[in-house]
């Protein structure tokens, strides 16, 4: 009897979890903040700025010029996760965990393709890092697109933006296969600024 009680108490809090699980799925995250958004477009220019002046060539040192761009990222990741879970907690309250995961899930399938195109290329095809800025613009968007569920539709105006950035990126540096601070630098700011306009309109975005 102690076996059974105890399979029905297992089974109710797993359909506790599914039921938690599939309201946060359906419910509009308001974690991504405007403020950490914006910061993070001022971080790419601060980047292509920096690399501009201390980079003779950047085309001649790729993984000098990857390396700081990765390094941007993580510090934008920081920033963008952490104002995520504090208004994850202020807006979702029991539902912020949850909320929270979904959002990673949406846009860990797209990091993690720029990570191993990353290591891919490095390895096997060095002459092709190039194409890296332009891909991960792409990769970007397509995130955005995977997250637009539980985000304000205009959303889909920063992702289209990546995509198209991404794709003049590569065309742009298709003939000399040129490594540019500023094909970084430019998109990443416009996009992460309209990303942070968009939201800072939007319900429940920063409007003081």
């Amino acid at each position: 009897m102690r076996d059974l009680d105890r399979t029905d108490l297992d089974k109710a809090l797993a359909d506790i979890v599914a039921i938690r699980s599939q309201v946060a799925a359906g419910t509009a995250f308001q974690g991504y903040g405007p403020s950490a958004l914006a910061l993070t477009g001022v971080l790419a220019l601060g980047t292509a700025g920096l690399q501009a002046f201390l980079l003779d060539d950047p085309t001649a040192e790729p993984l000098t010029f990857l390396a700081g761009w990765i390094a941007t990222a993580f510090l934008s990741v920081g920033l963008i996760g952490a104002e995520m879970r504090a208004r994850s907690r202020r807006h979702h309250s029991g539902l912020a965990d949850a909320m929270v995961l979904n959002a990673v899930e949406a846009f860990l399938p797209a990091g993690a393709a720029g990570a191993l195109l990353l290591l891919v290329l490095a390895r096997l095809a060095p002459d092709s890092l190039w194409l890296l800025p332009g891909l991960w613009q792409m990769l970007v968007g397509l995130g955005l697109f995977a997250s637009l569920r539980a985000l304000p539709r205009p959303v889909a105006w920063a992702a289209g933006w990546y995509l198209v950035a991404g794709l003049g990126v590569i065309a742009a540096s298709a003939e000399g296969h040129a490594l540019s601070p500023w094909t970084m630098g430019l998109p990443f700011a416009i996009g992460q600024g309209l990303l942070a306009l968009i939201l800072h309109l939007a319900p429940g975005g920063d409007h003081a």
